[in-house]
């Protein structure tokens, strides 16, 4: 087996590998650094929601890869298959070994779409769509502006999920645009969670429900998608009481937003890196991890309690940057950068209307706009639809402050 040393290996390329990539770059240029991405295309994943809703083509949010690999960094183009701390190594899929006297873990979320019974034999057709895949968006448009009366599902799993309020996000703007083509008061709209809330902080779940209230949908709590028969276009819950599914419902649809089960990649949760539910185990503030001390990770792949957004990473990332150095250059953390939990989440409520929700560890609103965070904002709106795309490609992605 080859075995290429580096100082710095990053795994994963997405948002939080780039972006820690970057920004370590930036502050010295001599670090070697490997990022182990597999990908050729690098994507704005928080577009597929307006691409879903037909704001965005699709291709807006694609890039290669390789316009944002930092100079000078080595990419990888491989997939990592095992992690190996005691010897310090990265195992390729070719069987290849990266070892690093540093590690950074961000892979990203794991979307288990095998989890739900039928889902990939009928995603994209029956009816069956979802934003949480780049090959999926448009077909939600395509089901919404179709969409002439009838039963409308948008499901939302019981696991963990990168963007928590995706699955109202793409409700809200199906209900706004069967609103605007006067077929609202046609359309059983249905948000079958396997949450009891719309939102963990009261004051935006207040704010949500006045928009389900608006809209005339129905909340079924605690029901968890367990299979989807396309043919007969029919959904089963199951119903989760103390945590335990105890009954099944079959729901017929004419449409189905599906936000699929989400988890930690394989091998992170196969690893000595992960916590008992699979997550890297990190130190929630230095974002070092718990055990190895060499190591640090971010992103959606984190055991964290923070949103995972590309908002937590844009905080994350300068904090890893600053704390890896430290560590590099005297051996500990005596003075250690710390994250405070921050994540954002553009909840839209209608083609033109927004609540930016941003919380930290505490729950607490943490806004960066002095204004009332709880109510709908047209400039919130044009925040995410035009100057937040803009940040993550010219600022976040080269390691700039943002």
């Amino acid at each position: 087996m080859v075995n290429r040393p580096h100082q710095i290996v990053i795994v994963g390329g997405g948002a939080a590998g780039i972006t820690v990539a970057a920004t370590l770059h930036r502050k010295d240029k001599r670090l070697n650094i490997a990022i182990i991405e597999p990908s050729e295309k690098h994507y704005y994943q928080p577009g597929w929601t307006l691409v879903g809703a037909g704001v965005f083509d699709r291709k807006v949010t694609e890039r290669d890869e390789k316009d944002f690999i930092p100079e000078n960094a080595q990419w990888i183009k491989e997939y990592a298959t095992r992690l190996l701390p005691d010897k310090n190594t990265v195992v390729l899929k070719s069987g290849e070994e990266i070892t690093y006297e540093y590690l950074i873990l961000c892979p990203g979320i794991q979307i288990d779409w095998h989890k739900i019974k039928g889902l990939e034999a009928s995603i994209g057709k029956h009816g069956i769509c979802s934003n949480y895949g780049y090959q999926f968006a448009s077909y939600t448009y395509e089901c919404i502006k179709n969409f002439n009366g009838g039963t409308a599902l948008f499901t939302c799993p019981n696991t963990p999920v990168k963007c928590g309020g995706a699955a109202q996000k793409i409700m809200y703007l199906a209900c706004d645009n069967f609103r605007k083509r006067g077929i609202l008061n046609r359309a059983d709209v249905r948000f079958t969670t396997a949450g009891g809330t719309l939102f963990g902080v009261k004051i935006f779940a207040d704010a949500l429900a006045k928009v389900v209230e608006r809209y005339g949908i129905k909340t079924d709590w605690f029901h968890n998608l367990k299979e989807i028969r396309g043919d007969k276009k029919e959904a089963v819950f199951e119903i989760i009481k103390d945590g335990k599914p105890v009954e099944e419902v079959t729901i017929p649809y004419d449409m189905i937003h599906v936000t699929p089960p989400q988890s930690a990649p394989d091998f992170i949760k196969e690893s000595p890196f992960a916590n008992q539910k699979g997550w890297i185990d990190l130190d929630s503030t230095t974002l070092r991890h718990k055990q190895y001390t060499n190591v640090f990770g971010l992103g959606d792949a984190s055991g964290t309690p923070n949103p995972k957004t590309a908002a937590a990473v844009r905080k994350q990332a300068p904090v890893v940057a600053e704390n890896l150095l430290q560590v590099i250059k005297n051996g500990s953390l005596s003075k250690p950068s710390e994250y405070t939990g921050y994540g954002a989440c553009p909840i839209i409520t209608a083609y033109g209307r927004l609540i930016l929700i941003e919380i930290d560890y505490t729950h607490n609103p943490v806004p960066t706009f002095p204004l009332n965070p709880a109510r709908e904002r047209y400039s919130m709106w044009l925040l995410k639809k035009y100057l937040l795309p803009w940040l993550y490609w010219n600022r976040m992605l080269r390691g700039k402050p943002c």
